[in-house]
């Protein structure tokens, strides 16, 4: 189980900031690896979370319910953290819930974990800010997306990011996320259907 904490550990080195030996010694006594076989809530709205997760294989995403639907928020692939990050910062009640959409693999590590990595290993510190630059650059670029392009630029573009989201995603996750309804979604993915 250490050995493959270890080779997970090595791949969040890899994706974000090196890591010290000592640091991935502690690392390891720190986490804990969880398997999903089928899709999974793991955060539930109004549910305190003091956990964050990266992402060693499968697919996870973000959700909030407004009248009986989902509005996806966030999605997360192998090599990326995802979190309720309100919950894990702030420690309130998660506003959305957070599920895993596939078979997966997540490395989970606690607040009070991470604080005592972080006083002990500054790479630590330097991982935290590697993690919330990339999702605040995604946020930006979503932004951008949401207000700017049309419904094909929004999916094009998702899938010139992504190019196995379809495989990987409900469809009705992916149209919520991008802000166009299940019907729009259908047409721009079938040119025949295009008026």
């Amino acid at each position: 189980m250490s050995e493959e904490k270890r080779n997970i550990i090595n791949k969040v080195a890899e994706h974000y900031t090196p890591l010290g030996d000592a640091c991935i010694e502690e690392y390891i006594k720190s986490t804990k690896i969880l398997r999903y076989d089928k899709p999974t809530v793991i955060i539930k709205e109004g549910e305190y979370s003091d956990k964050t997760y990266f992402i060693a294989s499968g697919a996870a995403g973000a959700y909030y319910l407004k009248d009986g639907k989902d509005i996806s928020d966030w999605f997360a692939f192998e090599n990326d953290f995802i979190s309720s990050v309100n919950s894990f910062i702030l420690d309130v009640p998660s506003p959305h819930y957070v599920e895993v959409l596939e078979p997966s693999v997540l490395l989970e590590i606690s607040r009070d974990e991470v604080n005592r990595l972080t006083a002990l290993f500054p790479e630590v510190g330097m991982l935290g800010y590697q993690i919330v630059v990339k999702v605040m650059l995604q946020l930006q670029h979503r932004i951008v997306s949401l207000q700017f392009e049309t419904a094909q630029q929004k999916y094009d573009n998702l899938l010139k990011i992504r190019p196995d989201i379809t495989q990987r995603v409900p469809l009705t996750h992916i149209a919520s996320f991008i802000g166009i309804t299940l019907e729009t979604l259908s047409r721009i993915r079938n040119p025949k259907n295009r008026i």
